[in-house]
C-alpha cells in the first residue's frame, strides 16, 4: 500500500511540474512585423518592414524568465516602398544578403519588469556581424481563433534600437540616414 501511495504521489509531482511548463508556439508569419525606421536628412522618418519572418517561442506564462524566443528573417525580403534604395540596401554596401541571407535573434535572458512586460535580451545577427540587443516586450494576450477554438494563438509587440555601425553597416550617413534603426516588432504564435 505505501508504495502504491508513493507511486501516486510521484505521478501527482510529473503531473503538476508538466502543468507549469512553458508552452510551444510557432511565429505565424502571415501576422508576423518586424519593422524599422530611422531619420531621413533631419526631413523626416524613413521606414522599412521585413515582409518574411518565421520562428518559434517558448513561453512560460507563470515565469517569463524561463521563455525563449528564435526569429530568423529573410534578409531579401526588406520593403521600404522604393524598389532602388530596397535593391542597393540588399547590397554589400549594406545588408550584404548574398553572403548573409538570413537576419536572426535568439534570445539569451529575459527580466520580468511587469505583469504583462520584460526585456528581453538576445544575440542579434545582421550583415554577418552578431551583438546583443534588448528589447521591450509586451505579452498582448492569448485566445483561441475565433473561427476554430482548438487554435490557440498568443501575440507579443517589442520596441527597441540598434545602431547601424554596431553592424558594420556605416555608410547610412552617406544617404542622408540616421545612425540609429528603431525597431518596432508585432508578432503571433500559434501554439503547438
Amino acid at each position: 500500500m505505501k508504495f502504491i501511495a508513493t507511486t501516486a504521489a510521484l505521478f501527482g509531482l510529473l503531473a503538476a511540474g508538466t502543468a507549469f511548463a512553458a508552452d510551444s508556439y510557432e511565429i505565424d508569419p502571415t501576422h508576423a512585423w518586424v519593422s524599422f525606421k530611422t531619420n531621413h536628412a533631419g526631413w523626416a522618418n524613413a521606414h522599412g518592414v521585413f515582409r518574411t519572418v518565421s520562428g518559434e517561442i517558448s513561453f512560460d506564462k507563470d515565469d517569463v524568465t524561463k521563455s525563449s524566443i528564435e526569429l530568423k528573417i529573410d534578409a531579401a525580403s526588406i520593403d521600404t516602398n522604393h524598389e532602388q534604395r530596397d535593391t542597393h540596401l540588399k547590397s554589400p554596401d549594406f545588408l550584404n544578403v548574398e553572403e548573409f541571407p538570413d537576419v536572426t535573434f535568439k534570445s539569451t535572458a529575459i527580466e520580468k519588469t511587469g505583469d504583462k512586460t520584460a526585456k528581453v535580451t538576445g544575440d542579434l545577427s545582421l550583415a554577418g556581424t552578431t551583438k546583443p540587443v534588448t528589447l521591450d516586450v509586451t505579452w498582448n494576450s492569448e485566445s483561441p481563433l475565433p473561427w476554430d477554438a482548438k487554435t490557440i494563438k498568443t501575440g507579443f509587440s517589442a520596441t527597441g534600437a540598434i545602431t547601424g555601425a554596431d553592424f558594420g553597416i556605416t555608410k547610412l550617413a552617406d544617404f542622408g540616414l540616421g545612425p540609429d534603426l528603431l525597431l518596432d516588432v508585432d508578432l503571433e504564435a500559434i501554439k503547438k
